[in-house]
């Protein structure tokens, strides 16, 4: 199996992702709540949290059940890979895997994502964060 990825690139893919999730998130919060009478901020958090966690897990699922690699890891050489050969995630580990990482976006993601970061900066042996304990899956560096 490839080297284990460095929890610092792990950072920078994720925040990455975020970004990329967060964009059409956001496009569609504004889109369906603002539309809606001059005090759209109402309802933002609870539509906006479903956007983004709807959203999140989708792109999460179909990039890595199809090469291990979202568009943040790929930009950072990384790749999740199963912790048992290496190969790419299977669909039920890259659903799980994806499941968890953004579900949690609809009501608390900051709170969430630090948690995740937290874990993967202080486990050991294989830097694995909650949803890769859950997945059986780890993040290595792409070769």
């Amino acid at each position: 199996m490839a080297p284990l990825a460095e929890p610092g690139r792990r950072v920078l893919a994720r925040i990455i992702d975020i970004v990329i999730v967060l964009i059409p998130s956001f496009l569609l919060d504004w889109a369906a709540v603002g539309i809606h009478g001059d005090n759209f901020s109402t309802g933002r958090s609870a539509v906006g949290g479903v956007f983004t966690a709807g959203i999140g897990f989708l792109y999460e699922f179909f990039m890595t059940r199809a090469s291990g690699q979202t568009v943040g890891k790929r930009m950072m050489g990384l790749r999740v890979a199963m912790l048992n050969d290496g190969s790419v995630p299977v669909p039920n580990a890259a659903a799980v895997r994806a499941l968890i990482l953004w579900l949690p976006a609809f009501c608390c993601s900051c709170f969430w994502f630090l948690i995740i970061g937290l874990t993967v900066f202080s486990d050991r042996p294989y830097k694995q964060g909650v949803q890769d304990k859950a997945a059986k899956t780890v993040v290595v560096q792409a070769t």
